[in-house]
């Protein structure tokens, strides 16, 4: 079976003509468009068409979207549907990433994704940056995107992808995005551990902010409640990544179990004793971890004696991690500088 795609975008392609907005105007001046979507199997089974399909293909509705098989056996899925169960994995899927990429996930947990599967963006549109951010987004999902008129032939082995970093810490500021972008690296994985170090307590208005992120988080992720950050990253599962947010809740937990907060005797060492203890855990775990800490050393210096303590135990422990991290970003505005090593 070989795969033409001889359009890769939305409905309207991309650029659309005349959208103002800041994507199809950097992709006017990259003079790459794309064309709407268009898929053309063998050069004779075009999907979508309501034409019967050639002698030898067959060609069906499913849960999944449209399925094809070709003779020899070869299957091609165009993903419209909804995730659900599958006999075996395929060789090609196209699938529209940008809504929602956890959908990649649910077909990777069903079993209709492999390492084998060549797994192609389409309805490329505006929902994306740029074509710079749109490969960097794919590359984390394990997918990747083509220009218009790419062949892919059913059996290839896929195209290497840049493997993702073991440990990665991401840092910034109050609404900087870096929970989302922490989501967004994992979104496409089948299984995930959500792990929420900080208790909504009697706090509406942070009841809400902790609803807000359980509902933007794939269903299928589990979701461990802890302070125990070092025995979760002690015990963790190498084959289901962590994300972590945060540390900054983390540690505001412990300062506040070792009585730092009121500055009780010995709370300086109870503190230092936990970080190291996490650092410890941290350098050790066998999981893969994505983990969101706040960056809290670049405004004025808080005025009270409990804002000194925090920012600076935090500072002295986003050192450390970053330390024992693979990768290191500093999410600005919702785009992740990356730190050097």
């Amino acid at each position: 079976m070989k795969v033409e795609f001889r359009g890769t975008a939305g409905a309207l392609g991309h650029p659309i003509g005349g959208c103002p907005c800041a994507s199809c105007g950097r992709a006017v001046a990259e003079g790459a468009p794309r064309c709407p979507l268009e898929i053309v199997v063998d050069g004779v089974l075009h999907v979508g068409s309501p034409a019967p399909p050639p002698p030898g293909y067959d060609v069906r509705e499913s849960a999944l979207g449209v399925e094809i098989s070709a003779p020899g056996g070869a299957r091609l899925l165009h993903h419209t549907g909804r995730p659900g169960p599958s006999a075996s994995p395929f060789d090609v899927v196209a699938i529209d990433l940008l809504g929602e990429p956890s959908r990649l996930g649910v077909l990777r947990r069903a079993g209709a994704v492999d390492a084998r599967t060549q797994v192609i963006a389409v309805g490329i549109d505006h929902r994306v940056a740029s074509e710079a951010e749109l490969h960097r987004r794919l590359a984390l999902w394990g997918a990747r995107a083509v220009p218009d008129g790419t062949v892919v032939a059913a059996g290839d082995v896929p195209a290497a992808l840049p493997r993702p970093a073991r440990r990665t810490l991401l840092l910034g500021g109050s609404r900087s995005g870096k929970s989302a972008e922490a989501e967004l690296r994992l979104a496409a994985e089948p299984a995930v551990t959500y792990v929420a170090t900080g208790e909504p307590g009697g706090d509406a208005e942070w009841r809400a902010r902790v609803e807000a992120h359980r509902r933007r988080r794939p269903a299928h992720w589990e979701t461990v409640e802890s302070t125990d950050l070092a025995g979760v990253l002690r015990t963790a599962a190498p084959d289901a990544p962590l994300l972590i947010d945060g540390i900054g809740t983390w540690l505001a937990a412990v300062l506040g179990e070792c009585g730092a907060w009121d500055d009780a005797p010995e709370a300086e060492a109870a503190v230092a004793e936990r970080c190291a203890e996490l650092v410890t855990a941290w350098r050790h775990t066998a999981a893969r971890l994505v983990a969101v800490s706040d960056e809290a050393g670049l405004g004025v210096v808080p005025a009270t004696r409990s804002g000194r303590v925090f920012r600076d135990a935090l500072g002295r422990l986003n050192q450390a991690l970053a330390h024992e991290s693979e990768a290191s970003f500093l999410v600005i505005a919702g785009r992740p500088v990356p730190l050097p090593v």
